[in-house]
């Protein structure tokens, strides 16, 4: 083993002893504990704590624990910053990690969500940087790591990611100052909280925003056509994203059509792939689970996606062949 492999390794090795450690003693994280603790360090306590937010989100400690712990010890402004100096700099330390030390570890973690981000960086940019800080859509630090084996800049990650989780740290930080507010009797600290609920429930508005400005892509077939298509050259594959119960049950399938539910699509996404060739139609009772399928599919790299309106109720309705098909109740 060549020497130089042995300070990697040992940083991994210890990284992954304190996300274990961190993992088994989560209950025991608490505020107030950070609290007391860091109320020992007087000047030095601010510092101390983005040290600590920092370690924190690179071992996988729970976000939450700092964001309110923030605000009740440093107020509503000094927290803020501090909560998002911390978040900012750990979120960067776990991208450089993953960027030149744990790629395959992260790989193994993340799974069919990597292929997603990197889809989402290459076509977007910072902006899927920035869409990703805005809408939980992946777990905060676990993104972090999956976004260092994406080919975004460090410089544009940190910055954009230090301004869009800005939103986030403001709300969390004043709901944490509000609650140590209103157990020491203010009586406007209802106002802050409702302040603080009322950003985070504008940030849940984000992805509805982000779908009007992009318009809806989702490409619909209805049941003729694809009847039509299923005897054509080459042909389509037919994904049927309901549960084992519905697959077989009183709608009965599509012949030759494959079954993954859609709960379990996005894990099973790599292992898939080579079956799901040329033109993929999704597949439901109704519409709307195969039309969130036909979406990750895309953003998992497949093109041709499209999505059988009215799923299995509209192709019964037409009379269409279907195969399993249970007696109904």
């Amino acid at each position: 083993m060549r020497k130089s492999l042995l300070p990697r390794l040992a940083l991994l090795a210890l990284v992954a002893v304190a996300i274990a450690l961190v993992t088994l003693n989560r209950d025991r994280l608490n505020p107030e504990a950070l609290d007391a603790w860091l109320s020992g360090f007087g000047l030095w306590a601010p510092v101390i704590y983005v040290g600590l937010y920092a370690l924190g989100t690179v071992v996988f400690a729970p976000g939450s624990l700092f964001a309110f712990a923030g605000g009740a010890m440093f107020g509503p402004v000094l927290g803020t910053f501090l909560n998002l100096l911390g978040a900012t700099i750990g979120a960067s330390i776990a991208f450089l990690i993953a960027r030149y030390l744990a790629g395959d570890w992260v790989a193994q973690k993340t799974g069919g969500r990597l292929k997603r981000m990197i889809t989402g960086v290459e076509n977007e940019g910072w902006r899927f940087v920035a869409f990703v800080r805005l809408v939980p859509v992946f777990p905060f630090n676990l993104s972090n790591y999956a976004f260092g084996l994406t080919r975004i800049p460090f410089v544009s990650y940190v910055v954009t990611s230090f301004i869009t989780m800005a939103p986030g740290a403001l709300a969390y930080t004043w709901l944490g100052y509000a609650g140590r507010e209103a157990l020491g009797g203010n009586a406007s600290a209802i106002r802050y909280g409702l302040l603080a609920l009322g950003l985070l429930a504008a940030i849940a508005f984000v992805p509805r925003i982000v779908k009007r400005m992009r318009g809806d892509d989702t490409a619909w077939i209805d049941a003729p056509t694809t009847q039509a298509r299923l005897s054509a050259t080459p042909p389509v594959t037919i994904l049927d994203v309901r549960g084992a119960d519905e697959f077989t049950g009183p709608h009965g399938h599509i012949p030759g059509a494959l079954n993954i539910p859609l709960e379990e699509l996005e894990a099973r996404l790599e292992q898939v792939a080579t079956s799901l060739t040329g033109e993929v139609i999704t597949v439901c009772r109704t519409d709307r689970r195969s039309a969130s399928a036909a979406r990750l599919l895309r953003e998992a790299g497949h093109s041709s996606v499209v999505v059988l309106k009215g799923g299995m109720v509209e192709w019964n309705a037409r009379g269409f062949a279907t195969d399993s098909r249970a007696s109904a109740a």
